[in-house]
């Protein structure tokens, strides 16, 4: 999808006046339209539905990347982008699996339209958490690491060459909690939910227990391919298109088609979640290290103001004359 949607893309921001916000409702429409022809439940309306659903979903991949492009992007925007969207996977969940249910009578895909809306909204719910959790994260230890930065900077400017040369050590350990406040632009936010930068500190652990997953990344990449395979785009194109184009085919085949999809989904969401247990802990780490290298520069600083006045009051020796006397 993104390869085609990237060229109209190109198209529509050079020679049209449409906005990202007016792709986003015509996803929501073309998104609407197919849970209509899902809802007729007969094979060719079943393919005209997942024919509209990817079109949709092809403006719904235009729409950010406009809003880059040209600078547009609104916190308006990205609440329309995310309330659209689970409107479109409600609808087009009870529109599909409430047509199969009328033409069968199979109570199954009653359960099976609760499931995708439930997972769609467990998904998307756990991936604002975390993204949101890790920006705090990063926000204080950045917050920490100026905090004692400044503090060591200080001390130096203060002291003497023997006191920068005992800092040295401790310069070397604040550069090494730069890694955990490598930033990846805030519209990637994917990324940062993953927690797929291997600059990051706050990925250290995962790295070790699995050094081999970087190769396989890399490799990924490298074909335009995220490592995070099955996340809730193609959850969505397992259930909206794959399963109707297969049930078309052969009837019954929405159910089994959107159970693989749902296993794949949370199978990646539960290495998700253990990244960001791993994280957690290197966050607690690393935070203290940065809590315990201020509480020892503010207990030089509190030392070297106790010296200073003790310099400056030292009686001077009796043969040294001093001026108007």
């Amino acid at each position: 999808m993104d390869p085609p949607a990237s060229r109209l893309v190109r198209f529509t921001a050079n020679r049209t006046n449409i906005t990202p916000n007016q792709l986003t409702v015509g996803a929501l429409i073309l998104g609407l339209g197919a849970g209509a022809c899902f809802a007729v439940a007969t094979a060719p309306w079943l393919l005209l539905g997942a024919l509209l659903y990817h079109l949709s979903f092809t403006l719904d991949c235009m729409d950010g990347k406009i809003a880059r492009l040209k600078g547009t992007g609104s916190v308006f925007g990205a609440w329309l982008d995310y309330i659209f969207d689970r409107i479109r996977v409600l609808a087009c969940a009870i529109a599909l699996m409430g047509g199969q249910y009328a033409r069968t009578g199979n109570v199954a895909y009653v359960w099976a339209a609760l499931g995708v809306v439930f997972l769609d909204m467990l998904r998307y719910m756990d991936a604002l958490e975390i993204y949101k959790v890790r920006s705090q994260m990063r926000t204080k230890l950045r917050t920490m690491t100026e905090q004692v930065e400044a503090m060591e900077l200080a001390h130096r400017s203060n002291g003497s060459a023997a006191d920068a040369a005992d800092t040295a050590g401790a310069s070397a350990d604040l550069r090494s909690a730069e890694g955990v406040l490598a930033r990846a632009p805030e519209s990637e936010m994917d990324d940062q939910v993953v927690g797929d930068n291997p600059a990051v500190l706050l990925q250290e652990g995962f790295n070790k227990k699995f050094p081999w997953y970087a190769r396989i990344r890399n490799a990924l990449k490298r074909g335009r391919i995220r490592p995070h395979l099955i996340s809730g785009i193609e959850f969505q194109m397992g259930v909206f298109i794959v399963a109707p184009v297969a049930a078309a085919a052969v009837p019954g085949a929405i159910i089994p088609v959107s159970a693989v999809s749902a296993v794949g989904m949370l199978a990646f969401e539960f290495v998700i979640i253990y990244k960001f247990w791993l994280s957690s802990r290197d966050y607690g780490r690393v935070l203290a290290d940065l809590e315990k290298k201020s509480a020892e520069w503010a207990l030089r600083t509190e030392r070297a103001e106790e010296d200073r006045p003790a310099a400056h009051t030292a009686p001077l020796p009796a043969d040294v004359p001093v001026s108007g006397r």
